[in-house]
């Protein structure tokens, strides 16, 4: 491995634990319903740090808000690993552009890191600055998953260690891997939704919602992307209905990945004795089981914070591990 490449892979490494961090920071401070706790971007009420004193003099800028130190450390520490994230993964990307000329560097993947960068750094100020707009919201966490996608793609990239070939027999299951990866997605960007709206406390009960199989729901109205630049969306401005419809919809896509993984396991464990995509299943097999119970658990208990939180780390596991399943199936072995 090249001395700037083996750098840049150090670099990834951080990144990549920082990505997991920073989404695990964004799900604190959406759980703490502390999105707003700044509401000045990229400062916090003009200030690099939360203050504690002179507060009257603070909150006169901000006239009808008041500083509230308990809501806006969520949101200060989320933005300050986002900044070194920025830093981590600026400094990456730099490094495999300067071995632009050289056979096999991820140029396309590094440019693509740089752009998500940008980009969520405009979404992280639009979730600020449009109140807590459900569309930014979910978009800001997507982009969070997609940089600590872009992120373990280039790690699996620059690599120092090696892969072994999949055989003919096993590439038969790319089509099952890329479409368990779409279903996660999928089932990423619901969840996404369903937090963005406000919507996981509607239903106190599991299995059931409000003690019906199929309880009154508004789809239209829980999926309509209106925008009014004026709302503050804090808390939520959707009906109990619209909401409804829009937890009872990340339960079914819960319900539908959930099979259509526990097939691709079941494919993954026919594999050949001691094979890496045995391991693979079994990964998955764990992970899966280990999100359905956090996900029974936060309705059960009410969206305690820690188990929240591990939710949205699983989540962001089986995402990986799904992209991983699909490098190992697709890509050839000398590239990945």
């Amino acid at each position: 491995m090249l001395a700037e490449n083996k750098s840049a892979f150090y670099f990834l490494v951080i990144a990549c634990l920082f990505a997991f961090l920073v989404i695990l920071l964004g799900a604190m401070t959406r759980l703490k319903d502390a999105g707003l706790g700044c509401p000045d971007w990229p400062g916090c009420y003009g200030q690099l740090t939360i203050p504690h004193q002179a507060i009257k003099r603070l909150n006169a800028p901000f006239t009808g808000l008041t500083i509230n130190p308990a809501k806006a450390w969520p949101e200060m520490l989320h933005r300050y690993a986002a900044a070194i994230l920025v830093l981590l993964s600026f400094a990456a990307a730099v490094l495999i552009l300067h071995q632009r000329k050289l056979a096999q560097q991820p140029v396309l993947l590094a440019t693509l890191l740089l752009m998500l960068l940008f980009w969520q750094g405009l979404l992280g100020k639009w979730t600020v600055t449009l109140r807590l707009h459900p569309l930014v919201v979910m978009s800001h966490l997507l982009g969070g998953f997609a940089l600590l996608s872009v992120l373990w793609l280039l790690l699996l990239r620059l690599k120092p260690f090696h892969i072994p070939a999949c055989t003919s027999q096993e590439e038969k299951l790319r089509p099952w891997a890329i479409l368990g990866l779409l279903f996660i997605i999928l089932q990423i960007s619901l969840g996404g939704w369903t937090s963005a709206n406000y919507a996981a406390f509607v239903c106190t009960d599991f299995p059931m919602c409000q003690g019906q199989w199929w309880p009154p729901m508004n789809f239209s109205a829980g999926f309509h992307l209106s925008f009014n630049a004026e709302q503050n969306y804090e808390g939520g401005v959707l009906s109990t209905a619209a909401r409804t419809a829009i937890q009872m919809s990340h339960r079914l896509g819960a319900l539908i990945t959930t099979s259509y993984l526990a097939c691709l396991i079941y494919k993954l464990f026919g594999t050949r004795q001691g094979s890496l995509l045995r391991r693979m299943g079994l990964i998955l097999l764990l992970l899966l089981i280990i999100q359905i119970s956090l996900g029974a658990l936060n309705v059960l208990w009410a969206l305690p914070l820690l188990i929240a939180m591990a939710h949205n780390a699983v989540a962001a596991l089986l995402l990986l591990s799904l992209i991983t399943l699909n490098i190992y199936l697709t890509l050839d072995k000398g590239k990945i």
